[in-house]
């Protein structure tokens, strides 16, 4: 059984405010909260019998089908609720040989934890954020990005100064209108992929940073095409491509 205080305090951690006070988050489901506790030490489990808990330095409370509707963010509960500590956002050195992604002013935590989801799939280890950018620790972002966050290091930094940090000549990439076509470039191993604001794409001072720009082509001839793509759609096509001409 679950008390009306315990309930509130974790209902509580839907607001960043919140979270940030308390360095806490909350994750659903077998499939996400097993993937998370490979890197995130849980605080509280609550769960329903049919969920085999591990055993562990957390508190643990079992409850009814019910009782988890009550607790949980989600409009169908799956067997069990995690609050994880936040870990110190320390985020490690720029790895100047790998292929990463940076994150310009993204507002949706759908699109954000779906992103994070794509960066997992296609072997990206890290993804830097604005500060203009959805809180990953938003219980919608946990969701989306299903469990790929404990596989892909999110830190959020100045991403002017992060680029900075990087040779002259390093590889900034970013999805532009007047960018060439992405299937007619040559594509780095190694380099920083911008992707931009769903409305507004990267802001002006960001766009200054990026050396290379790209253009994914719309092969629609009608003239009520659409204006753009689903900025998690355009990051899939993306980082498909740059991975496809690795081989």
């Amino acid at each position: 059984m679950i008390s009306k205080n315990k309930i509130k305090e974790i209902r509580a951690l839907e607001r960043k405010k919140i979270r940030v006070a308390e360095g806490l988050f909350v994750a659903e489901g077998p499939k996400v909260v097993g993937d998370l506790m490979q890197r995130f030490l849980p605080k509280l489990l609550v769960h329903t019998q049919q969920w085999n808990a591990p055993e562990g330095e957390w508190e643990d409370i079992v409850v009814s089908e019910e009782e988890l509707q009550r607790v949980s963010f989600l409009q169908h509960p799956q067997q069990v609720l995690a609050v994880f500590r936040i870990p110190d956002d320390q985020h490690d050195d720029f790895p100047m040989d790998e292929l990463s992604l940076a994150l310009d002013g993204i507002q949706d935590p759908g699109n954000l934890g779906t992103i994070i989801r794509i960066a997992d799939w296609f072997g990206i280890r890290h993804v830097y954020c604005s500060h203009e950018t959805a809180d990953v620790y938003n219980p919608k972002v946990v969701q989306a990005t299903m469990g790929s966050l404990a596989r892909v290091k999110v830190s959020y930094v100045d991403l002017k100064e992060l680029i900075a940090s990087a040779p002259v000549d390093y590889p900034v990439y970013g999805t532009l209108l007047e960018g060439n076509d992405i299937y007619k470039e040559q594509l780095s191993a190694n380099g920083l992929i911008v992707m931009g604001n769903e409305g507004n794409g990267i802001s002006p001072e960001l766009r200054k940073c990026v050396n290379r720009k790209l253009l994914i082509p719309c092969y629609q001839t009608d003239a009520t095409h659409p204006d753009s793509l689903n900025v998690a759609v355009a990051t899939a096509v993306t980082v498909a491509e740059f991975r496809r001409k690795m081989f």
